[in-house]
């Protein structure tokens, strides 16, 4: 079985509620952060994120 880690939030750096494995891929991901309360739009791929949107503030 492969390893999932936590999911970090792009902005606060935090630990999200999604684990992600090695081969995940996601794109147009609505993130939320239960920390910073900010939703962002990501892609992820091999365990990379880049930011689509950033948060309207």
């Amino acid at each position: 079985m492969k390893q999932a880690e936590w999911l970090l939030c792009p902005i606060c750096h935090n630990k999200t509620r999604i684990r992600v494995r090695e081969d995940t891929e996601l794109k147009n991901f609505l993130l939320y952060c239960p920390k910073c309360r900010n939703e962002v739009l990501i892609n992820l791929k091999k365990k990379h994120i880049s930011v689509i949107k950033e948060p309207d503030a």
